[in-house]
This record gives structure tokens, sequence and C-alpha cells, in this order.
């Protein structure tokens, strides 16, 4: 769903802060959103893709590995400051 993202932009779309220049006018946002979903689903070794067209919209999948041993996966840790903007 969604006004799609261009082609250009779909490699930086989850790069912090990154906001397609067409769009700052269309939609509110800081740019942080999926730079947030990725590393949540990157903490969980799973994987985010996007399909994307201008005007129709953007279609995101995210998969995560299913865990069968009963044991809890260990998970590495964030550093705050990955996430917190510097001017």
């Amino acid at each position: 769903t969604g006004l799609g993202i261009p082609a250009a932009d779909l490699p930086h779309i989850f790069d912090r802060f990154h906001r397609v220049a067409d769009h700052k006018d269309k939609a509110a946002g800081t740019g942080l959103g999926l730079a947030v979903a990725r590393a949540l689903v990157e903490a969980h070794q799973g994987q985010i893709a996007v399909v994307s067209e201008v005007g129709v919209g953007s279609c995101f999948t995210v998969s995560l590995p299913c865990a069968l041993t009963g044991e809890a996966p260990v998970l590495p840790q964030l550093e705050p400051a990955e996430f917190v903007a510097t001017a």
C-alpha cells in the first residue's frame, strides 16, 4: 500500500533517516521506521524485503526463522547509539 517507492530509492529505504524526496510533502515521518524494522528483523536472524511500484504501492515481507530446539536463541546486544541521531 502507499505511494510506491522509486527504484532509485529502494537500496536506501532501510537507511536511518532516509526519506523519499518525492514523498516528503505527502507523508509524515522521520525516516526511522524501516531502519528500526530492519534492525529488529536482523536481530532475530530474519530477512526483510520490499517490492514496490510508484503509484501502486509497496509490499514488505518479513521472514523469521523458526527455532524447533526449544532453546531460546541468544540475540546480539544493540547499542543505543545506533538509533540516536547526533547533530
